[in-house]
């Protein structure tokens, strides 16, 4: 790789941590202010870096956009696959992944349970909103303001005795979800299976899919899946991570 390139590279990585001056990046690349200046005015020239008022570098718009691309071109269900295959491997469960098309949750990958009985859901058909873990994820990441409209166009199909039947309920439930970051379907959807949920992000927050995990009861009581989240949470968390997300870092899109 040549020498130029190298600390252009290196320059990038700084700014990416935080602003820097002239001097402290001449003293972390260990080379002459005269150098770097060269190589900062080239690189602000195109935009990857640019400087403010008190002649500090960050990173230039260049940058963001390159991020943006590559990001786009990273297809959600490839990226996603392997985690879901660990999940499945060690937990040995069905295990969804869905995003939000059109007004609907759609089923976008699943796995089978190594050993015991097989979901009805199916890659590509629609999971219900008001019933489902991943239903509930997708809509309680959509602005608030959007949540009402949804409640109150679904017909809350009753699955089993546990179904959410009014849209009161199924605001109520959303805000539930909403707060503590994970939802539940409690035998909700199909008798004797529980599930739990949570939300897959892209690298600006922005949930873009739901991640669940369904056990029938037979296998683990209610409390016990529940004891399962941080595993859901963990693979849902690496997903977002390969996307750009960083768990735990406030999301910048809003729900109000």
């Amino acid at each position: 790789m040549s020498q130029s390139l190298l600390r252009a590279l290196t320059i990038l990585v700084a700014l990416g941590e935080d602003s820097k001056s002239l001097d402290e990046l001449a003293v972390q690349l260990g080379v002459h202010k005269s150098t770097v200046l060269r190589l900062l005015q080239t690189m602000e020239s195109e935009r990857f870096v640019t400087h403010d008022s008190t002649h500090r570098y960050v990173l230039g718009s260049r940058t963001f956009e390159l991020a943006n691309q590559a990001l786009e071109q990273r297809d959600i269900r490839t990226v996603a696959r392997p985690h879901l295959s660990a999940l499945n491997s060690t937990t040995g469960q069905t295990i969804h992944l869905a995003t939000y098309e059109s007004g609907e949750a759609i089923y976008i990958d699943k796995l089978d349970a190594i050993e015991s009985m097989r979901m009805y859901s199916r890659i590509g058909r629609p999971a219900p909103l008001h019933c489902t873990a991943v239903g509930k994820v997708l809509v309680s990441s959509l602005p608030r303001a959007e949540w009402r409209a949804v409640a109150q166009r679904l017909d809350y199909r009753p699955f089993t005795e546990r179904t959410i039947r009014t849209a009161e309920r199924y605001l109520a439930e959303l805000e539930r979800v909403a707060a503590q970051g994970y939802a539940e379907d409690h035998e909700e959807h199909e008798n004797f299976v529980n599930c739990v949920g949570v939300p897959v992000r892209n690298g600006i927050g922005t949930v873009v899919a739901a991640l669940s995990m369904s056990v029938p009861d037979v296998l683990l009581d209610h409390d016990q899946v529940l004891a399962m989240l941080p595993q859901v949470r963990a693979a849902a968390d690496a997903i977002s991570t390969e996307l750009g997300w960083t768990p735990g870092r406030p999301p910048t899109t809003t729900k109000d």
